[in-house]
Order: C-alpha cells, then structure tokens, then sequence
C-alpha cells in the first residue's frame, strides 16, 4: 500500500516505520526538524530487538498524501479540521483515513471536512517517544482497534501483518472513551510532575485522586451511554506495571513548550459533565492546571 502518515510524531513514525519494514510504501509528513533530520538520515527506530535508521522518504506539505490509498491522521487533536482541509484537494475518494489521535471526537471531526472520504476511528494503545528530531523510541504495545468498514478487515490483516496488531471492532466509540478514562487519569499528572506513570502513582495522593477521576468519567460515559469495562479502575492501575517508564504525551508536550491537548482529554469531560449536569471537580482542576502550564509555555 502507499500510506502517508499526516502529523508524523511519536504515534505516526513508530506506525509509520513498522508499515515501512514490511514493505509498504510509507512518507512521514511533519515539521521541519523531523524532515530535514529525516532526509538526512532516515528514520531511527528505537524498538526491542531493532535499533537502526530506515531511509523513508518526508515531506512538509500534504502534497506528499496525494495518491495515498491509508493516511494514518496522527496530528494534535486542535490541529484536526485543518490539516484535514489540507488533506482534502489531495486525497483520491475511495483512499481510507484512520484517525490516530488522543480524545473520541476526531474523527466525526475529521469526516465533516473530507466529505466522501472513508473516515475511522482507531483506539491507539503504544508508549512511544520522540527521543530526538528523526529519533523515535517504542517503550512497549503497539496494537490498533479500528472502527468497521468495507475494507476495515482487510486493513487490519495487513497491518497485522506488518507487526501492528489490529482489530475491527463495533464497539470502537467505548474502546476510546476507555482509552480517554486511561488518559485522564494519568496524562495531567504525568505533565505536572513531569514523571513516568510507575513512578507518578507512588505519590501520596495521587492513587486517590486518580481513583476520583476516574469515577466522574464513570458517570459521565453511563450518561452517555458508553459502556465502559467492568474491570475499568483496574485497568487503569495496570499502566502503571505495564508501562511503568512511560511518561504521557500531555507530559512530553508541555516538556516541549507546546500546547497539549488537554482540552480533548480532561476537558472533554468536564464539557460533557457541564451538559449532562453531572459534577467533575477533578477533572476540571486537572484541565485547568495543565492550561496554566500551556499558557506558561506559550
């Protein structure tokens, strides 16, 4: 397949690379520092039992998307109408766009400015980093739930193929409101303190307001009809032994002086709640500290 990888940070490039080893043609659309650096040395995949560069082609333009059959959209979830109209003049309309983006409402988002493009939803369950500009470093996972489609089974044998294991799944809107309970849980913390999750959670504290967190995203998803696993708050636990180094990509953007998606995350909550009328205190502190260091870091 040709794909290209819209927004390549830490999720597009690990996605990107591993398409690339198997044989896809795969190009890396993103900011200056990551081309330049890609072109000059290829991508650097950091990875158990790989650590080496792969001489993929990148581009800063969408122009590069143009005759793509898959674009991973991997850009920050502020970022999604535009770059999606920046995709649009370029896409065929039969190609297939994934959304690979923190939050549940990108790729309603994403459908309404690439009209007759096959727009998906994809739960993204990977702890990876940008360790340097061209350098991405995997810290464990990698596998896909992506929304039903025509061709989504056949998209999935493929990237399974490739080393990405994927599933489709019919319930993919409750895997992504499980994935952003996960992530309100553990990504403002992590980029307060600036500390990786297995570290975060020995905090005095910390476990106990991540516990009430996660109940007002309990009540928020019933209210909404999302059914979130049973097992959700023991789940949430579970990062921190499985991915113990990793620090969240809320905490690795504001380590960068950008701005997160804190809105898309915690703050997506706290609007919910605010129309629901359900209550959502730790949510709503959580957003608005993170806010405070974004403007900091502005």
């Amino acid at each position: 397949m040709k794909i290209a990888v819209m927004g390549a940070g830490a999720v597009g490039c690990y996605y990107g690379a591993r398409l690339f080893q198997a044989g896809h043609e795969v190009v890396l659309i993103g900011r200056g520092a990551l081309v330049e650096a890609v072109r000059a040395h290829g991508l650097r995949l950091q990875m158990d039992g790989f650590d080496g560069s792969l001489p993929m082609p990148a581009a800063r333009d969408a122009e590069a998307a143009r005759g793509a059959e898959v674009v991973l959209f991997c850009v920050k979830s502020g970022d999604t109408e535009a770059a999606g109209r920046a995709l649009a003049p370029v896409l065929a309309p039969g190609s297939t766009v994934l959304s690979l983006q923190n939050g549940v409402d990108n790729a309603a988002r994403l459908a309404a400015v690439l009209p007759g493009r096959q727009v998906l939803p994809a739960v993204v369950y990977v702890a990876a980093e940008m360790a340097g500009a061209g350098h991405v470093r995997h810290h464990g996972r990698g596998e896909l739930v992506i929304g039903p489609s025509p061709s989504s089974q056949a998209l999935a044998e493929d990237f399974t193929a490739a080393g990405v294991p994927t599933r489709v799944s019919a319930h993919v809107a409750d895997a992504l409101w499980t994935k952003l309970v996960i992530n309100c849980a553990y990504n403002a913390l992590s980029a307060l303190t600036q500390l990786p999750y297995g570290e975060l959670v020995r905090g005095e504290g910390i476990v106990a307001s991540m516990r009430e967190a996660v109940t007002e995203c309990e009540a928020v998803a019933q209210a909404r009809g999302i059914a979130l696993p049973a097992t959700m708050w023991d789940d949430v636990l579970a990062i921190s032994r499985s991915m113990a180094g990793q620090r969240s990509s809320t905490a690795q953007d504001v380590a960068r002086g950008k701005p997160s998606e804190i809105d898309h995350i915690n703050g997506h909550v706290v609007r919910e709640g605010e129309a629901l009328g359900i209550p959502t205190p730790v949510n709503r502190l959580l957003h608005a500290l993170v806010k405070l260091r974004d403007r900091a870091g502005a």
